[in-house]
Formats: C-alpha cells, sequence, structure tokens
C-alpha cells in the first residue's frame, strides 16, 4: 500500500491552504529527510519504553535521564522536520536546524539558480550540483536555500526545478508588492 504522504511523490498536489500570509514550505520534505525523522523516532519510542521501564523499577534518577534523553531527540526530530525554506506575503523565511532567517520580499534583489560545489546531505563532503541563491538589495548573500543534492531533493532533479520555479515566482509576484497589501 504506498503512503504518499510520507514521500514527496506528489509534488504537484496543492498545498492544503491557499492564504498567503501563512508561513509555508513551497515543496514538500524528501523521502530522506522523512526516512531520517521516522528512524529517530522510534529511537525515541524505544527510549520512552526503557524510561518507562526504569520507573517501575523505582530508578527514578535514570528514569529522569532517559526521558530527558527521548524527549530531546524527540525535539531535534522535529526541528529536522521543519527545516527547509519557507514563504509568505511577508517574506522569504530560511528554517536551519540551529537558526531561523526572515527576509522580507521588498529586500530581496534576486533569486537565481546556479551550478556549484553543494554537500552532500549537508555532510562535509561536496559534489557538483544545483543550487538556489539568493542576494539581498544590501548586497549580502544569504546562504544557499536548496541544493539538489539535500534531504529533499537528492535524486529527485524534477523536484528541485519545481520547488526552485515556484520560490522564483513567489519572489517576482510579491518583490514589488508591499507586504500589507
Amino acid at each position: 500500500m504506498p503512503l504518499p504522504f510520507l514521500t514527496a511523490d506528489l509534488d504537484d498536489v496543492a498545498l492544503p491552504h491557499d492564504d498567503h500570509d501563512r508561513w509555508r514550505r513551497p515543496y514538500r520534505p524528501g523521502p530522506w529527510r522523512v526516512a531520517t525523522g521516522a528512524v529517530l523516532l522510534l529511537i525515541a519510542s524505544f527510549m520512552l519504553l526503557a524510561t518507562m521501564i526504569i520507573a517501575f523499577a523505582g530508578a527514578w534518577a535514570g528514569a529522569a535521564v532517559c526521558m530527558a534523553a527521548a524527549l530531546s531527540v524527540v525535539g531535534a526530530t522535529a526541528r529536522m522536520l521543519r527545516a527547509g525554506v519557507w514563504v509568505s506575503r511577508a517574506g522569504l523565511r530560511r528554517v536551519a536546524f540551529f537558526g531561523t532567517r526572515s527576509v522580507a520580499w521588498s529586500q530581496v534583489a534576486e533569486l537565481r539558480t546556479v551550478q556549484q560545489p553543494v554537500r552532500w546531505l549537508g555532510l562535509p563532503r561536496t559534489v557538483q550540483g544545483q543550487a538556489l541563491t539568493v542576494h539581498t538589495r544590501d548586497g549580502s548573500r544569504l546562504p544557499v536555500l536548496l541544493t539538489d543534492h539535500s534531504a529533499d531533493f537528492l535524486s529527485r532533479a524534477e523536484a528541485f526545478e519545481r520547488a526552485a520555479d515556484t520560490l522564483e515566482a513567489w519572489a517576482e509576484e510579491y518583490r514589488a508588492v508591499p507586504a500589507g497589501r
């Protein structure tokens, strides 16, 4: 039984809401990101089971440590699944594991896809690939928004192109329009 909501097989399906004022990711999380999240949540469930066993044994300090570790795995997984590029009428938001940076559309000078060395699945190893970069009006460059070798787009070139085109379309639509519209 296929479970399309767990993978990015249905990239052409409209997002569940059309409210352009809400922050939303204009693409689905990729299979690498979803699989990693599923494995981490499975590990966290075993950690919670161990917490219960330790608590029934009466070792409350050990149970507290195990509970804290399990909750930190769940929190890290949620943050990892939330990472990516988000858009709204207000601007562009790049959510990373340790930080978030938002830029108003009026500050975006250019969004374009370039060929450059990119990180493979976020690891230190780099390979030649495509990256979506953004330049701001004050001349600064943000970190790369999307790459075709990330956890969302590895081995899915069409999905990367579709996501890059969608982000460029959002930029064209809202760059000249004030946020309050």
